[in-house]
């Protein structure tokens, strides 16, 4: 599952300090946080070598390996009927909101039947440039209108009636990085700035891909001092001596703190950003200029579930979104950079039709995307129209296009990753969008042909420890155990074992010492890494 992120200067102490000051000893601290705070903090004294076995890596290592892929993501549910206004079918859209509309005579005229919200100007004028298409009636299947699933449901790319406990990005990197903990690449994969706990970046192993801070501020912290914690800034107690122990360890072992630092250091920002949404893309910018190399990036705007008042609240959200987007690309333009820059924003579903007695509307289905960036090669709308007349059982948009869709054509066409693997990725074949851009990639055989290898470390009923293993065919396995410091415990399991379920207890004496271990896997000529905390 996702890690949890603590603000530099986290106070553990703010809270039922007496009891924990009772209670918490080293031990509890590794158990519980350790120097497994979220699984973006590596091995600090592993070697770091170019990674060269994976088929996505080498089928991203081609013409357009520069190219960057940013999420923004509208947290709680935007409305897309008030920010995209179907003039076509205006008077229906009044009747059903008549305090929550759009007047007519205000919207931004994008065809004779469309029209944007007056705060989307700046991205109005990015039509003009080239720099922006329009993906109308987005969505999936039987839409969830929990926020909670709905989420989980955007971030695993699964549908409404799976339950998956992986990111389609973490998946991504699962074939890229079966070794990601004892062999990390030197930048981080990925960067989330919010979302705390999204499945997005996840692997089917537990491992999150991704560098993930709750806040730009936290970013900001580590880019300036690049370190995670303030080991200083703790009470002078025992639990101050486990706390500033517990951060030292954490900064040291955070492997890519200091190529953030030198990155964002060595960029700067063109323009004026606001708000948090504008803190964000501005470090992201920063990140780009200063060649940090990180080709995925996701950024949160919060506030978009407007049951209430929106008209006021959902205008300053959309100018938020829409300044600092055409503030970011023009920053990006005066490096050079705003070519190789794709950006698209999603949420987790749209908005009905009509308003509510709060004058705010619920959660509803369908919902548009905006895609950024002027790869684009011009202003387009695909999706289709929304259809006021033609609504679901409760009274919402239905959708036109899948989101997942928008997700392979992505990976296929933008990120260069060979359309099988996409489809693999993906769980299915999806149809592909035309959003004007292209690339060549290499056909590979990708490890996920044979089956996705599920592995974690789990406890059993008495509490020993056990590395689980789904074989998705039989083959030799091998296990290598790993401390903190970097250093081997040697092999303790070589086996041939039959495809399916097994269940590899990890001996005691290996594990005498109690704190983080990660466990090395052998299989079918492929090296995987998983991690376990001993308590």
């Amino acid at each position: 599952m996702g890690s949890k992120n603590l603000s530099p200067n986290a106070s553990l102490h703010d809270v039922h300090h007496g009891e924990e000051h009772k209670s918490w000893s080293r031990r509890v601290f590794l158990k519980h946080l350790g120097i497994a705070g979220g699984s973006s903090l590596l091995l600090g004294n592993l070697p770091l070598t170019a990674f060269s076995g994976s088929p996505l890596a080498m089928g991203l290592a081609g013409a357009n390996e520069d190219r960057i892929l940013v999420l923004i993501r509208l947290q709680g549910g935007n409305d897309g009927l008030n920010t995209v206004v179907p003039i076509h079918d205006y008077s229906l859209y009044r009747s059903r909101r008549p305090s929550v509309f759009v007047p007519e005579n205000e919207t931004l005229s994008l065809t004779e039947e469309l029209g944007l919200h007056p705060a989307l100007q700046s991205i109005f004028q990015m039509k003009d440039k080239g720099a922006f298409k329009l993906l109308n009636n987005l969505g999936y299947p039987n839409q969830n209108l929990s926020h909670f699933r709905s989420s989980d449901i955007w971030a695993s790319a699964s549908n409404a009636q799976e339950v998956w406990d992986s990111g389609w990005l973490g998946r991504y990197f699962e074939d890229r990085y079966p070794e990601f903990l004892l062999n990390p690449p030197a930048i981080p994969p990925a960067i989330q700035i919010g979302g705390a706990g999204d499945l997005i970046f996840n692997g089917t192993s537990e491992i999150n891909y991704a560098v993930s801070v709750p806040t730009p501020e936290l970013l900001e912290y580590i880019a300036s001092t690049g370190g995670l914690y303030d080991a200083s800034d703790v009470p002078d107690c025992l639990h101050g001596d486990q706390l500033s122990f517990l951060r030292t360890i954490s900064n040291n072992s955070f492997g890519y703190a200091d190529a953030i630092s030198k990155a964002y250091n060595k960029g700067s920002n063109v323009g004026e950003y606001s708000g948090s949404l504008g803190r964000q893309l501005s470090g992201v910018a920063k990140l780009i200029k200063g060649q940090l190399g990180t080709r995925l990036y996701v950024v949160t705007l919060n506030g978009f579930d407007t049951h209430a008042g929106q008209l006021t609240l959902h205008a300053q959200l959309l100018q938020s979104l829409s300044d600092n987007i055409a503030t970011f690309f023009d920053d990006l333009a005066a490096g050079g950079w705003d070519r190789k820059v794709l950006a698209f924003t999603f949420s987790e579903f749209g908005r009905r039709t009509a308003q509510n007695a709060s004058q705010g509307t619920d959660h509803g289905a369908a919902a548009p995307s905006f895609i950024f960036g002027p790869a684009l090669e011009g202003f387009e709308i695909l999706g289709g129209l929304p259809d006021l007349g033609d609504l679901d059982s409760d009274g919402n948009l239905k959708i036109s296009v899948d989101f997942r869709s928008l997700y392979a054509t992505v990976l296929e066409r933008w990120l260069c990753v060979d359309s099988q693997l996409v489809d693999l990725v993906m769980g299915r074949s999806f149809e592909r969008l035309d959003l004007g851009f292209s690339c060549q990639a290499l056909s590979l055989q990708s490890n996920l042909s044979r089956g996705i290898l599920k592995h974690e470390a789990r406890y059993d009923a008495v509490g020993q420890a056990l590395v689980f293993v789904n074989l998705p065919v039989s083959g030799e396995v091998r296990l290598e155990l790993f401390n903190a410091m970097g250093q081997s415990h040697g092999e303790f399991y070589r086996q041939f074992s039959i495809a399916g379920e097994h269940w590899i207890p990890i001996p005691r004496h290996i594990t005498s010492i109690l704190g983080y271990y990660v466990y090395r896997l052998g299989f079918q000529g492929r090296l995987y890494s998983g991690k376990i905390v001993i308590v």
